[in-house]
């Protein structure tokens, strides 16, 4: 299902299911993140649900905490993110040790053209979630922003992501069907 105008980028408390026929593929990301081919196989034909918390606390900071789960099995990862541009560590089950940061940005402030692009108007006046992470086991690096795009004229939540390694780099947009809170 589409997101609803009433879920913005404020607020995207909820569950989302990855829509794997608007969505590109992962293989060659997660091929590029060390991820094994098994695994790669097993997250292609899964379901991926992202279950969404997002607050604000009392130093007027907006954290969006995300709990994956990936049917038949797999165990997903968990992402707590703070929008304030501070890297934390992490050990992730699928990635490995890495480090992050998330912030609020503006599209003028995304150098990459593939993560400025497709967005509605809404993010101009929202802005986006951008998030950075860096690998500590290898040297990839994998760059998003999060907003809100019109496909086949229905508004769905995306993330469009580069992922490098080396002189080596890969896209991809992920789209995501609302399920309710």
């Amino acid at each position: 299902m589409a997101a609803p105008d009433s879920i913005s980028l404020k607020d995207l408390s909820g569950d989302w299911v990855m829509n794997k026929e608007l969505s590109d593929d992962t293989d060659y990301i997660l091929q590029m993140q060390g991820v094994s081919w098994f695994l790669r196989k097993a997250i292609s034909l899964a379901t991926i649900t992202l279950h969404i918390k997002q607050y604000t606390t009392s130093d007027k900071l907006t954290h969006i905490d995300i709990d994956q789960t990936i049917s038949g099995g797999v165990s997903g990862t968990t992402e707590n993110r703070t929008l304030d541009w501070t890297f934390r560590e992490h050990s992730d089950r699928i990635f490995g040790k890495v480090k992050g940061k998330s912030q609020w940005a503006k599209l003028t402030e995304v150098d990459d053209e593939f993560l400025r692009k497709g967005w509605l108007d809404e993010v101009n006046e929202t802005g986006v979630v951008r998030a950075y992470v860096e690998s500590l086991d290898s040297t990839w690096t994998a760059d998003q922003v999060w907003g809100f795009e019109e496909i086949d004229g229905k508004r769905y939540y995306a993330r469009h992501v580069v992922v490098r390694k080396g002189e080596d780099w890969k896209q991809a947009r992920f789209v995501y069907d609302y399920k309710g809170k």
